[in-house]
């Protein structure tokens, strides 16, 4: 008993699930066209023309049919001015109908439909060619798939179970018009539809071409970018390297010592600046638009050296996010590991992480707080930025995401990758893994 009453309640729950599925559209309704409602127009008033005119030319006429040799079978048709009206209302009524077949193609099929059964059996081609139409548009233009999947085999077997049974006899002269019709139609439909698929593949490829030239355009650009950066970093370490030597050959004579260390320093520079400039090598590997920093031989090289400042590194975390907090974001700042000297185009990399995240935090993420973890490991350096989600910040357009893009190419010259993503507890995240050389 519980098993059959199990199985009653399973059928009540798919006969709800049903029809609230067929009263659900599956898409948006169709808003036909002015050609589109022009064409249906002209469509009814043929038709409607063609079978007014059919039933008017066949009212208190007697039709004979042989079907069988020696066997006839006397049809007769509505007579009268009664019959003559009952014909010219079902013709406008299913003719009329179909000047709305695209806007509400299963209303359409609900009234055909009762004008067809309502048609006698000896005139029945006044309304079958319009239910044919009928049918066909419900099945193309109706958004209510589960609705029109119903409705169509319903309508068919009450017209097919129907008196009107048997389909209308069509005059040997139109049968080579009905054959040929159709074909060409769908001719003219099939080099359609290959002529808008073309055009649509086309569409599609230049729209592939123009995303990839953009994202070429963004990589080029953030390059660029980047390169100058660091040969700003090159450019510091080599000046420093020029003082220190100038200051050596000043010294040598009078103080050995001081002027040793001081080679010492331009040593440690040099090999610095030959760290950066084989990572901007392999990140150039293709050459690009270098913006020229030769240095005038006459300048004085204090000037040169404030000139040349260095770019930030992590040492500065601290004064950014307190710039940060300034801004009404609380951050936190957790610092582990032993810090150690780093290259300065490396720190410049981890840097600009945290300063990106931190700045989308505050553009995106209006009263959200944020983290800020460095964790220096032995053969790692990790860097990640973290905030608890919050809403857009008035007035913030929204991203190109040339931001990201610019910080995977800065770390990619490191062999660095970055991850970003949505946290499962709310806001976002984004880490960065350096790998750093043995010390």
């Amino acid at each position: 008993m519980t098993d059959v009453r199990t199985t009653l309640e399973r059928l009540r729950e798919a006969a709800r699930k049903t029809v609230r599925d067929a009263r659900l559209a599956s898409g948006p309704p169709l808003r036909p066209t002015r050609r589109a409602w022009r064409f249906d127009a002209l469509v009814a008033l043929v038709l409607g023309i063609a079978t007014v005119y059919y039933g008017i030319d066949n009212a208190d006429v007697v039709v004979v049919r042989e079907i069988a040799p020696g066997v006839v079978h006397v049809v007769p048709r509505p007579s009268g001015p009664g019959g003559l009206a009952f014909m010219v209302t079902l013709a406008v009524i299913a003719s009329g109908a179909l000047a709305l077949r695209r806007r509400h193609p299963l209303a359409v099929l609900c009234v055909v439909t009762a004008a067809t059964l309502a048609t006698p059996q000896s005139v029945g081609r006044l309304t079958f060619y319009a239910f044919v139409i009928a049918v066909y548009s419900a099945a193309v233009y109706s958004p209510y798939r589960v609705a029109t999947l119903a409705a169509l085999p319903v309508s068919v077997a009450l017209v097919g179970t129907s008196g009107n049974s048997v389909a209308p006899i069509v005059p040997n002269q139109y049968i080579a018009l009905l054959i040929l019709v159709p074909m060409a139609v769908a001719a003219v439909g099939l080099r359609t539809w290959k002529l808008r698929t073309d055009e649509g593949h086309t569409r599609l490829s230049a729209l592939e071409r123009e995303q990839a030239e953009a994202l070429r355009r963004a990589v080029e650009h953030e390059r660029a970018r980047i390169a100058r950066e660091l040969h700003d970093v090159v450019t510091h370490n080599v000046s420093v390297m020029i003082i220190q030597a100038g200051a050596a050959r000043k010294i040598m004579n009078t103080s050995p010592e001081q002027a040793g260390e001081a080679l010492l320093a331009v040593e440690a520079g040099g090999r610095a600046a030959m760290t950066e400039l084989r990572h901007v090598m392999g990140l150039l590997t293709m050459g690009s638009e270098g913006e020229g920093a030769g240095a005038d031989g006459d300048a004085d090289l204090a000037d040169s050296a404030a000139a040349l400042a260095p770019q930030p590194g992590l040492d500065q975390l601290e004064t950014l996010v307190g710039r940060v907090r300034d801004t009404g974001l609380p951050v936190d700042l957790t610092v582990t590991g032993p810090p150690r000297p780093l290259p300065p185009g490396l720190e410049l990399a981890a840097y600009r992480v945290v300063q990106e995240a931190l700045t989308n935090t505050v553009k995106h993420a209006s009263g959200a707080s944020a983290a800020v973890t460095v964790e220096y490991g032995p053969e790692r350096l990790r860097v990640e930025v973290t905030d608890t989600g919050g809403h857009p910040g008035g007035g913030v357009a929204a991203g190109n995401g040339r931001g990201l893009i610019g910080l995977r190419e800065r770390l990619a010259v490191y062999d660095g990758t970055l991850n970003t993503g949505r946290r499962l507890t709310g806001g976002y995240r984004v880490e960065a893994l350096i790998p750093l050389e043995t010390p």
